[in-house]
């Protein structure tokens, strides 16, 4: 087993590893790095090969610490696998500590997705990594919906919820489309992430980029009131099993309609009918405390009332 460097001609086998993998998503692609414009970030990203075949791909770049950090232009990184077993993911992640070691890396920091995101869940990685003394950096409380074409999707939500849900059918003038109305979309979001001082993760240019890239992984659900755009949500399918809200917005002179439920119920029904087990409905952190960790208490409760899980999203550190 040998680590390589990534380059541009494995493009195409990389990109068919990840959508095979057990637990690859769509911020491992090649194609989804493509977004980035040229120069903005100096990839290193890290393929693994057992006789001239790839076992698993590591995305990422050396930080300014001089440790190798994934992702880096994404949201989730880390190792990337076929469903294996516990000897191949300890000779993966032994092969990797290696190559860093070899290569002068200080160490790695990795951040994978949620275990929701495995085809079969599957923690061989993990424990090979804490026991090759990995230790844990940071943990992010993050929500999910279990998907279930048997359960009625209403009866799951909490009871004011379902009414208001109701209320929003009878109403004429509601509309929800799926369309690109990114442009719609944009100024309301960052009128939202300013109120509490942060700003969007990708630029307008981004979005359009990225759907122009991968126009079958994002789907934007627009409400729109008296054809006036009131809420939204951008959606990324993230793998074969996952979909994940990314990006919510909601023009708060309209809140009294709770046109976010309505939005959200969308969401939910689209991806139970096209066959996905979860919604990834992303973390709730408080951005202004001064521990990252810290949970916005107030965003959890209100995605629990939609039937959310807890699920956390860990970031293993070694340093040599």
């Amino acid at each position: 087993m040998e680590v390589i460097k990534y380059t541009p001609e494995w493009k195409k086998k990389w990109d068919n590893f990840v959508l095979e993998s057990n637990n690859g998503t769509m911020f491992h692609l090649q194609k989804f790095f493509d977004y980035h414009p040229e120069g903005k970030f100096n990839f290193n990203h890290l393929i693994i090969l057992e006789k001239g075949e790839i076992v698993g791909v590591l995305p990422g770049a050396i930080n300014k610490e001089g440790v190798f950090e994934s992702p880096v232009g994404a949201s989730y990184g880390s190792i990337v696998t076929q469903d294996i077993r516990f000897g191949k993911a300890l000779e993966i992640v032994d092969t990797v500590i290696d190559y860093g070691k070899k290569n002068g890396y200080k160490g790695f920091l990795l951040t994978a997705a949620p275990d929701v995101y495995e085809q079969y869940r599957n923690q061989s990685l993990d424990f090979a990594l804490l026991w090759r003394n990995f230790k844990y950096e940071l943990h992010y409380i993050s929500s999910a919906i279990k998907l279930e074409k048997e359960r009625d999707i209403l009866e799951r939500f909490q009871s004011t919820f379902r009414r208001n849900i109701r209320k929003s059918f009878r109403e004429e003038d509601m509309v929800v489309k799926i369309n690109s109305r990114y442009d719609e979309f944009y100024p309301i979001l960052v009128e939202n992430k300013a109120r509490h001082d942060v700003k969007p993760t990708h630029s307008l240019d981004d979005l359009y980029k990225l759907e122009s890239l991968m126009p079958e992984r994002l789907k934007l659900f627009m409400l729109y009131y008296k054809d006036k755009p009131i809420a939204g949500s951008s959606l990324f399918i993230a793998n074969k099993f996952v979909t994940l809200c990314f990006y919510n917005m909601l023009l708060y002179d309209f809140d009294y309609l709770n046109p976010i439920q309505r939005i959200m119920y969308e969401v939910v029904k689209w991806s139970t009918d096209h066959g996905y087990k979860y919604v990834d409905i992303g973390v709730s952190q408080d951005t202004k405390a001064a521990n990252p960790m810290t949970p916005s208490m107030g965003l959890i409760e209100f995605k629990e009332k939609f039937d959310a899980k807890t699920v956390m999203r860990n970031t293993l550190k070694l340093v040599f």
